[in-house]
C-alpha cells in the first residue's frame, strides 16, 4: 500500500517528507473540507450582512435627518426604544421587497419593519411604518408583510403592537394593493377578526394616518397621537379643498388635540416619540397573563457541538453529501436526540428533541447515501416510499403528544422511475403530506439547503402554513436545482429556435444555456424567496435555536390546540 506525501518547510527553507498514513490522510482532507466550507459560509453571512445593513438605512441617511428634524424617530430607533433592553427579538421580512420597484426607487424592507420581541416582558409583535420611504406608502409588498404579521399575531394569540407613520396606498400601483382579498382592505378586517379573538392591539399614530389606513388605529383596542406630528383623518386639508372647498390646515382638521378632545376618536395624546413609547409598555405592563397550551419545557442544555460548526458541515458543493445528524447536533440540546424509526425509512431523519429545553419532534432530510435492509441504495435528500411512510406516522405521533414540529429541508424531492411508481410513492407521499398539511401542533421549517419540488411541499414548505419558515443562507428554493431547468429549459428554448429555421451551432447553445441558468439560479435564490416573502427571514445558523425557542413561547400563546383529524388517509 502507497502511503501519502506532504511537504513541510523544516529548519532553513528545506523540505522534508512527512508520511501519512491513510487515516490521518482523510483526517486531513475532511479538516480541509470543513475549513474552505466554513470560509464560504462566513463570506455568504457577511454579504447577508451588508445588504441588511444598506436595508435598515430605509430611505436613506438625508430622509433619517429630516426626519429627526422634525422631531421623529425612525421606524427602526422606535422600536429599539419600545423593546425590552437586552432581550432577543426576530425581525420578519427584513428582505422583502429586495431588489423590487426599481423603476419606483425601491421598498426597502418593504417600507415597513415587523419584529417579533418583549414589550413589559410580554412576547408581542410590533409594526412600523417607514416613512423614510415614500413617506411610509404602501406598495403591494407592503401590504402583503403587514398581513402575514397580522397572520402571525391571529395564529399564535400574540398582542400587536402598530406604530403608524404612513401616506397611505402609493398611487401609481393602487391596482396591485387596493381591491383584491390579500390586499389593503384585508388589514382592517383582521383587526376586527383579532378583536373578536381577544387579541390584544395597540396604535399609535406618530405620523401621517390618512384615507382608509385611518381605521387601524381606531378599529384597533386603544389608540395614541402624537400631538404636532400625528395627523389622522380621512382626507387631507386639499382633498377637502378640492371636494368641498373648506379651507382648513391639518393639524385643525386631524392633529392630536382635535382627535383626542373633540372627536374622541383617539384615547391618549402624548407630547412626543418618547412619551408614546412609554405609555405603550405602561399598557402593555397591564395584561393579564394567557392560558398557554402546555407544551413541555425543560431546562436548556447547550448543544453538544458549537453552534458555529453548522458553518463548516455543509458542503459548498450542494451536491456533496454531509452527516446530517452532525448538524442536528449544532441545534439540539446535547443528549436530547431520540430517534424514531432509525433503521427503517433512512433518508428521512424523524427524531425526538429538545431545542433550548422545549420538546420537538424534528423531520430532517438524510443528506448521506444510505442503505435499506433489501440491500438497495437510496440517495441522500430523496424522499422514497418508506422514509415518508415514516414521517407521516411521526407527524401523527407529535400530533397525539402535543409536540411541536420542526422541518430541516435539504430535499431533491420524491424518488421518480418505475420502481418507485410500482411501489405507491405517490400514495406514500400523499399520506406524509396530509398527515402534515393537517398537524394542529405547531410547524417551524428551517431551509438549510436544497427546498425543491413536491419536496418543499411535503417538508412543510410555505403552503403549508408554517409559524415560522426561515433559510439559511445556503438554501435555495425551486421546482428543481438551477442545472437541471437550465438543461430542461434549454431543449425547449433550442426546439423553439429550429422550428423557426434557425441553425444553432455548439457555441451558441453553451452561450444560451448560461443565460437560461444565470436568470433561474437568480430566482432559486434565498434572498429572491425572502423578497417576495416566501421565507420570513435568512438567517445565521448560529440563531436557528433562537428562532425556533421563541417561536414555540409564541405558539404557546394560542391556549389550546383544535383535535387533529386527518381525513382520509392511505396506509
Amino acid at each position: 500500500m502507497h502511503e501519502n506525501r506532504k511537504k513541510t518547510k523544516h529548519g532553513k527553507g528545506r523540505l522534508h517528507f512527512v508520511y501519512l498514513k491513510p487515516n490521518q490522510h482523510m483526517a486531513t482532507t475532511k479538516q480541509l473540507d470543513f475549513n474552505f466550507n466554513e470560509d464560504q459560509m462566513r463570506l455568504k453571512i457577511r454579504a447577508l450582512e451588508q445588504t441588511l445593513e444598506k436595508i435598515h438605512l430605509g430611505g436613506g441617511q438625508a430622509r433619517i435627518d429630516k426626519q429627526h428634524q422634525s422631531g421623529k424617530l425612525t421606524a427602526r430607533e422606535r422600536i429599539d426604544a419600545l423593546l425590552d433592553p437586552n432581550t432577543e427579538r426576530i425581525e420578519i421580512g427584513a428582505l422583502a421587497g429586495h431588489n423590487m420597484y426599481a423603476e419606483h426607487g425601491g421598498c426597502p424592507a418593504g417600507g415597513v419593519v415587523v419584529v417579533i420581541g418583549y414589550v413589559s416582558q410580554r412576547q408581542c409583535i410590533v409594526v412600523a411604518n417607514d416613512a423614510t420611504v415614500k413617506a411610509g406608502a404602501w406598495f403591494p409588498i407592503t401590504g402583503k408583510k403587514n398581513l402575514r404579521a397580522q397572520e402571525i399575531a391571529m395564529e399564535n394569540q400574540l398582542p400587536i403592537i402598530y406604530l403608524v407613520d404612513s401616506a397611505g396606498v402609493y398611487l401609481p400601483m393602487q391596482e396591485d394593493i387596493f381591491a383584491d382579498k390579500e390586499h389593503f382592505g384585508r388589514i382592517f378586517r383582521n383587526n376586527a377578526k383579532m378583536s373578536a379573538m381577544g387579541i390584544t392591539q395597540i396604535a399609535a399614530v406618530m405620523g401621517s394616518c390618512v384615507a382608509g389606513g385611518a381605521y387601524l388605529p381606531i378599529m384597533s383596542d386603544e389608540s395614541l397621537i402624537v400631538d404636532k406630528t400625528g395627523t389622522i383623518f380621512l382626507a387631507g386639508s386639499y382633498l377637502v379643498k378640492a371636494a368641498i372647498g373648506e379651507n382648513i390646515d391639518n393639524e385643525t382638521l386631524g392633529g392630536a388635540t382635535t382627535q383626542t378632545e373633540i372627536s374622541g376618536v383617539c384615547d391618549y395624546k402624548v407630547a412626543n416619540d418618547q412619551e408614546c413609547l412609554l405609555k405603550i409598555r405602561d399598557l402593555m405592563s397591564r395584561i393579564g397573563q394567557q392560558d398557554k397550551v402546555g407544551f413541555d419545557r425543560a431546562p436548556s442544555i447547550a448543544p453538544s457541538k458549537n453552534p458555529q460548526d453548522a458553518y463548516g458541515i455543509i458542503p459548498s458543493d450542494r451536491s456533496k453529501p454531509y452527516l446530517t445528524k452532525d448538524l442536528l447536533e449544532t441545534i439540539v440540546d446535547a443528549g436530547s436526540l431520540s430517534e424514531y424509526k432509525p433503521d427503517f425509512g433512512k433518508t428521512l431523519i424523524t427524531t425526538y428533541a429538545r431545542i433550548d429545553g422545549w420538546s420537538v419532534g424534528i423531520i430532517a432530510n438524510n443528506r448521506t447515501v444510505v442503505k435499506n435492509a433489501k440491500g438497495e441504495m437510496q440517495f441522500g435528500g430523496v424522499i422514497y416510499s418508506d422514509s415518508a411512510d415514516k414521517a407521516a406516522r411521526f407527524i401523527m405521533l407529535c400530533n397525539q403528544k402535543k409536540i411541536p414540529l420542526v422541518f430541516l429541508h435539504d430535499v431533491t424531492g420524491f424518488m421518480v422511475g418505475s420502481k418507485s411508481e410500482h411501489g405507491g410513492i405517490i400514495k406514500d407521499g400523499a399520506k406524509m403530506v396530509n398527515a402534515m398539511a393537517n398537524s394542529v401542533v405547531p410547524k417551524f421549517s428551517i431551509v438549510v439547503g436544497n427546498s425543491y419540488g413536491a419536496g418543499n411541499y411535503a417538508m412543510c414548505g410555505k403552503a403549508y402554513d408554517p409559524r415560522m419558515i426561515v433559510a439559511w443562507p445556503t438554501a435555495e428554493i425551486a421546482v428543481m436545482s438551477g442545472a437541471a431547468a437550465a438543461k430542461t429549459l434549454l431543449q425547449i428554448e433550442v426546439a423553439k429556435l429550429k422550428a423557426k429555421g434557425e441553425v444553432i451551432d455548439p457555441e451558441k447553445e453553451k452561450a444560451l444555456l448560461e443565460e437560461i441558468k444565470a436568470k433561474y439560479d437568480a430566482q432559486i435564490s434565498p434572498y429572491y424567496a425572502a423578497s417576495k416573502l416566501w421565507i420570513d427571514a435568512i438567517i445565521d445558523p448560529v440563531d436557528t435555536r433562537k428562532v425556533i425557542s421563541m417561536g414555540i413561547e409564541m405558539a404557546a400563546h394560542q391556549g389550546s390546540l383544535a383535535p387533529y383529524k386527518v381525513g382520509v388517509i392511505q396506509t
